[in-house]
Order: C-alpha cells, then structure tokens, then sequence
C-alpha cells in the first residue's frame, strides 16, 4: 500500500458504495430498474476492520489488503468526505436524498470518527436524515447519546446471526472475533430508550446457519420491543471462511420474507407458524388474511431498510444481496407481475399454507 493509500483515512476519507457514487454523480453508470435511495457511506482505515466475521470481506484474516477487499461483494470507492458531503448537498438542492448512513467499522477511532463524520454530512445537509451503522462493541450508552446530537436519528445494528450460538460460531470468540451477542443487544436496548421506537434496527441475514424458527422468534421478540429487522440474504464472498457455503434455497428466503411480512405488518399469532424436528417452516396459518393476495403484492419480497423523511424504504441496497444477472433475493423496486409470478413459482406456497399437507 502507498504512502498516499495510508493516509486516506477517515474521518477526512470515506468509502462510498458504487450505487451511491453512481447517484451522486461521483462515478459513470446506472442501476437498473431502481434509483439508490440512500447514499451509503462506510469507514476507511488502512488495517480494514479488526473484527473476524467469518462471512464478511472486511474481516480482518481475509486474504489481501483492506484497500482491495470488497463488501457484500461490490466495490466501495474512496473520496474525501467533504468532497461526499457536498455532493450530498447538492443532490438535495436538486430533489431530495432519501438518507444517508455512515456504517462503522471495528476500530479503535471508529466512534470519534463516526461522530465527527455525522457533523459534517449534518452540516452540509441539515434537512437529510442519517442513519449511523454501528459496531455495537465502539458504543456505550452515554456515546450514543453523543451520536444523536451529532445528527443521526436512527441506529443500525449488525446483528446477523439469529441466534446467540450462530452469533458464537460467525462472528464472537467461535472465530477469533471481538463481538458479544449479550453486548449487542444491551446497545440496542439502550438505543431504543434513547432514539425511541422503530428507530433502531438490527441487520438479520438468512443463510448463516440459523433455523427457521431462530429466525422466526427473532422476529416475534423484535416486534415486541418496537425494533426493526432489515433482512439480507447471505452470498459467500470469495476469500472469506463461509465463500464455499451455500447460499439457504430461494423457497426458504421466500417463506422467511413472507413470514416476517405477516408477523410486523398482518398481526400473525406465535402459533400460526409450525416446525419439524430442525426447526424448518412446514405450516403456515394466517387466519383472516389472504396470503395469495399479500403474495402478489409483491411487497413482503422488496428491500427492507431505514426511511426516508416520508416514512417510504430509502435504503434499498441495490445487488446487496445478490450479483446483477442473480435472480433477485429481494427486490429494490415494486415488482412487477411478471416478477410477481417468478416470486410464487419459488415460494412453493401449497406446501407449508394451512389448509394444505405439510412436507
């Protein structure tokens, strides 16, 4: 790495995800079908992120330097943040910015960095809202506090694996990592105090190897505290320790994104949802809704994420969950009618609904 790449650092130095650099006019290009709805915006240091996940490829054993690694598997380019922060400015002279969020890294300077970086997006842009994506282990009470004056309204949380072992085996001491399960929840907790309701999140991914049913209480228990889950679908990334685990099949995506829908938005009782013996979805009642009808909807299937000012899904994360020419794991734009019937095609419906017979 060059002297220059060394000194490219935040919190003058920002990575920027491509849609967004895209959207800003930073790079030359198109997303197709969508327009990216919140400019992303990630930490830079030199020795990457000293957390270990054993799916991400900012993990600190991944092979290569910090400045060739990718994130859920695209490239994020690097520009000065003043430079983002008055491109930002200017998109929202335009029309609006639907959001930005300033993702943490694990890093000794990450919280002074995240709060000085919060300022100067806030500074340039007071009217757009900020999300702040935080390593739980950078934060205590009082500095989230800290953060909220900075400018951001909403805290986002990795959580990802939906269980305390899953969490163990991918992400705390199972893989030589810094994060604590039990710490990442009293952030949250304490988040939501502090921020209030539905504007703290976890990031829940599909695929890590959590059951169903770990999902599935997950999403009961986060509801009732009023914390949001923003789902991902996990796509090996090369050079990581999971790039050779299979991604979960799209029918089980499906009825985990249709379940979760039917939980936070259908009032779906604990009981309507059945498991066999691994904890797999093999019935799924939803008495007094037509699930055909929320189906072809299209929306249990979009992107979840942090709003816009207006309350609608800012943060739609283009291809952050699968590569262009992937069939989509969710969808960053209303689907259409022929996406509609590739959806239910892979839901497999008539397997798990409740008038039908189990598999």
């Amino acid at each position: 790495m060059s002297v220059q790449e060394e000194t490219r650092i935040s919190p003058d130095w920002v990575r920027i995800s491509m849609a967004a650099a895209i959207e800003l006019g930073l790079k030359p290009g198109r997303i197709h079908g969508c327009n990216c709805g919140c400019i992303n915006l990630l930490q830079n240091y030199p020795e990457g992120c000293y957390a270990n996940c054993s799916y991400c490829g900012l993990a600190r054993e991944r092979p290569g330097t910090a400045e060739d690694n990718t994130f859920i598997r695209v490239s994020w380019p690097l520009f000065p943040t003043d430079l983002v922060a008055e491109k930002i400015a200017e998109k929202e002279r335009e029309s609006t910015v639907g959001r930005v969020c300033i993702a943490q890294v694990q890093d000794a300077r990450a919280y002074r960095d995240l709060v000085d970086m919060t300022k100067r997006v806030h500074r340039a842009a007071p009217d757009v809202p900020i999300s702040a994506l935080v390593s739980a282990g950078t934060l205590n009470e009082e500095r989230l506090g800290v953060v909220k004056e900075a400018g951001a309204d909403i805290i986002g949380i990795g959580l990802d694996a939906a269980s305390k072992e899953v969490f163990h085996e991918t992400r705390g001491r199972g893989v030589r990592g810094p994060h604590d399960w039990d710490h990442h929840w009293a952030i949250a907790r304490a988040a939501r105090r502090m921020y209030g309701a539905w504007k703290v999140n976890f990031h829940v991914i599909v695929g890590l190897g959590e059951t169903d049913e770990e999902l599935v209480d997950l999403f009961f228990g986060l509801k009732g505290e009023e914390i949001a889950a923003y789902l991902f679908s996990f796509n090996p990334e090369p050079g990581t320790v999971m790039q050779d685990v299979e991604r979960a099949p799209i029918h089980r995506t499906r009825r985990i994104q249709l379940a979760k829908h039917l939980i936070e938005n259908e009032g779906l009782p604990r009981e309507a949802v059945m498991f066999d013996d691994q904890g797999a979805i093999v019935r799924l009642d939803a008495p007094g809704v037509d699930i055909d009808d929320v189906t072809r909807s299209g929306v249990p299937f979009m992107t979840d994420g942090c709003p816009s000012r207006t309350g609608e899904v800012a943060c739609n994360r283009p291809y952050g969950s699968y590569r262009p020419g992937e069939e989509f794991r969710d969808y960053p734009f209303q689907p259409s009618s022929d996406d509609v019937m590739v959806i239910e095609e892979q839901l497999r419906l008539d397997e798990v609904r409740g008038h039908g017979e189990p598999v």
